[in-house]
C-alpha cells in the first residue's frame, strides 16, 4: 500500500513538471533608457499545448542586486507591473537610484500557470543613454554668433549634470549657401551653457547642431536638429541718419496730429456750449427764467415748433403842418374888422367850438393856396400835405397865431 502511494505521488510531481515546462518563459529582455527614463521590454512566445489555454499575463518585479548577495535572509522583491498583458513595464516612477544595479524579472502566466522568471541586470549610470540638450537658442551679436544650451532633463526636470558632473557639448556649425546647401563645418566642445561663435562673416547664415557627451562611460547623445540665423554687421551711417531722420518726422507728425485733434475739440466744445449767435432780447426771458414760471398748453411730448414771419417797422412820425406867417395871409374878404384889429369867430364859426366851419376852412385853405402864390415859395411838405389831404379838416385858430391844427 505504501509502494503504491509513493508512485502515485511521483506520477503527480512529473505531471505538474511537464506543465510548468509546457509554458515558456519570457525572453530578449531589454531596457530602453533615456536619462532616467526606463521602460522594461520583452518578447514572449506561446508554446505548443497552451494555445487554446488562455489569455496571458506578466508580472514584473524587481530589486537591488546587493540584496541578493545576503544569505541570511531572502530578498523583498518590489512590484513592478502586475498582471499585465503589454510586452512592457514603465519603470520611471519608481524612482530606481542612478548609480545603483537592479535586477528585473518577469514571469507569464495562463490560467492559475506560472512560468519560469527571466531575469535581466540593470545599471542606470552605466547603461542608461544620454539625451540631447533641452533647449539650443542662437543670438546674433554683430559678427559673433552666441549658443545659448540647455542642459538635459531628467525624469524629474532636474539637469543631468547632477548625475554626470563631466557632462559636456559638441557642436558643429556650418555657412549655409544661398541654396540651402552646407558648406565649409566647424566643430568645438565646450562644457559651457552658453558659447560665442567669433570671427564669423557679415550678413551671413550660420547653421548650428549640438550634441550632449560623457565620455566615462563613452555616453553621446544624438544631434539636435539644425538651428539657422543670420549673422549681423556694421550698419552704414547713411542708414542710421535715415532712422534718425524717420523718427524725427513720425514724432513730428504724432505732435501736430495731437496738436490738430486738442484744437478741433477745443472748437467743438466752446461752439457747443458758448454759442457765438446770441437770442433775441425778447426771447432771452424764456431762457434765464425757470420752467415752472411758464405755463405750457400742450405737454412735452406733444408739443412741437411752431414758427411764423414777422415783420418790424419802425413806428411812424408825427407830422406837423405850419402855416404862413401873419403877414403873408391875405385879408379874408366879407369881414370887417372891429376894434381890437381881430377876425370875428361868430360869422364863420359856433361860438361854443371856437373853431371854423367845413366851408369856412375851404375857403381858407384857398386863400392859403392864393397867398402862396402871390407872396412866394413856400414850404414844399406843407403844401404836399395839403395837396394830398384836401378832406382833411383845419380848424383856423387866431391869426396873430399863425398856426393852423390839422385833425386826421
Amino acid at each position: 500500500m505504501a509502494a503504491a502511494f509513493y508512485v502515485c505521488f511521483l506520477l503527480w510531481c512529473f505531471q505538474i513538471n511537464t506543465a510548468g515546462a509546457q509554458l515558456p518563459p519570457p525572453h530578449n529582455l531589454n531596457v530602453i533608457s533615456m536619462n532616467t527614463n526606463y521602460t522594461l521590454t520583452w518578447d514572449w512566445d506561446q508554446g505548443q499545448g497552451s494555445a487554446e489555454s488562455g489569455a496571458v499575463n506578466f508580472t514584473t518585479h524587481y530589486v537591488a542586486k546587493f540584496m541578493l548577495k545576503s544569505k541570511k535572509k531572502s530578498p523583498n522583491w518590489n512590484t513592478g507591473c502586475e498582471t499585465t498583458s503589454d510586452r512592457s513595464c514603465d519603470l520611471t516612477n519608481k524612482n530606481l537610484f542612478y548609480l545603483g544595479i537592479y535586477v528585473f524579472r518577469v514571469r507569464a502566466s495562463v490560467n492559475g500557470t506560472d512560468s519560469d522568471w527571466a531575469t535581466k541586470d540593470f545599471c542606470p549610470d552605466e547603461e542608461a543613454a544620454l539625451g540631447p540638450p533641452s533647449k539650443v537658442a542662437l543670438s546674433p551679436e554683430g559678427r559673433n554668433l552666441d549658443i545659448v544650451i540647455s542642459d538635459p532633463l531628467s525624469s524629474t526636470n532636474r539637469s543631468m549634470r547632477e548625475h554626470h558632473e563631466d557632462l559636456y557639448f559638441q557642436i558643429r556649425y556650418w555657412e549655409r549657401s544661398a541654396d540651402g546647401q552646407a558648406l565649409r563645418g566647424h566643430s568645438l566642445s565646450s562644457k559651457k551653457r552658453v558659447v560665442t561663435l567669433s570671427n564669423l562673416q557679415a550678413w551671413t547664415w550660420y547653421c548650428v547642431s549640438v550634441q550632449s557627451r560623457y565620455d566615462f562611460y563613452n555616453k553621446s547623445s544624438s544631434f539636435t536638429p539644425p538651428l539657422c540665423t543670420q549673422t549681423e554687421g556694421t550698419i552704414p551711417w547713411w542708414e542710421i541718419v535715415l532712422y534718425f531722420l524717420l523718427s524725427l518726422v513720425i514724432c513730428f507728425l504724432v505732435v501736430l496730429l495731437y496738436i490738430y485733434g486738442f484744437f478741433r475739440c477745443f472748437k467743438k466744445l466752446k461752439a457747443t456750449f458758448y454759442p457765438s449767435a446770441q437770442l433775441p432780447t425778447i426771447f432771452q426771458y424764456l431762457c434765464d427764467s425757470s420752467g415752472s414760471d411758464i405755463p405750457r398748453l400742450l405737454p412735452e411730448s406733444h408739443s412741437e415748433l411752431l414758427c411764423d414771419k414777422v415783420t418790424v417797422c419802425p413806428a411812424p412820425p408825427l407830422l406837423e403842418i405850419h402855416s404862413p406867417p401873419p403877414e403873408f395871409l391875405p385879408e379874408p374878404t366879407g369881414l370887417e374888422p372891429d376894434s381890437s384889429g381881430k377876425h370875428s369867430r361868430s360869422s364863420s364859426g359856433s361860438g361854443d367850438s371856437g373853431m371854423y366851419s367845413t366851408g369856412g376852412g375851404s375857403s381858407n385853405l384857398r386863400q392859403l393856396h392864393s397867398g402862396q402864390d402871390s407872396q412866394g415859395p413856400l414850404d414844399s411838405e406843407q403844401v404836399k400835405m395839403q395837396d394830398m389831404a384836401p378832406g382833411l379838416k383845419t380848424h383856423l385858430l387866431a391869426a396873430d397865431e399863425g398856426i393852423v391844427d390839422m385833425c386826421v
